[in-house]
């Protein structure tokens, strides 16, 4: 059984920079689907908190991540979060728990 790697990207926009992290976030879906081993890419915003969002993330495995974080579209996203985050993003990684005994 191949055990994917699901990644909890979660983000806090600096006021009045809700719109610009929407578009950032919207902007990776395509190359990062693109990508061969890219299995799903949704940013995701909490109705309840202004600028908050999420990204749910899957990749095959963690190279796949790896080589994800080497690309121009994330290098050039992660210049632009530096600048509208209230805070560093941070990354959980998830995988599927084993199936009760």
């Amino acid at each position: 059984m191949t055990n994917t790697l699901v990644l909890v990207a979660d983000f806090q926009a600096k006021p009045g920079q809700e719109d610009a992290l929407r578009d950032a976030l919207a902007e990776m879906i395509a190359p990062s689907e693109a990508e061969a081993g890219c299995l799903g890419y949704r940013p995701l915003a909490d109705p309840a908190k202004p600028g908050a969002m999420i990204c749910l993330e899957e990749w095959r495995d963690d190279a796949a991540l790896e080589t994800h974080f080497q690309t121009p579209h994330f290098q050039n996203v992660a210049r632009i979060l530096d600048e509208i985050l209230a805070a560093p993003f941070t990354l959980r990684r998830l995988t599927q728990a084993p199936a009760a005994a």
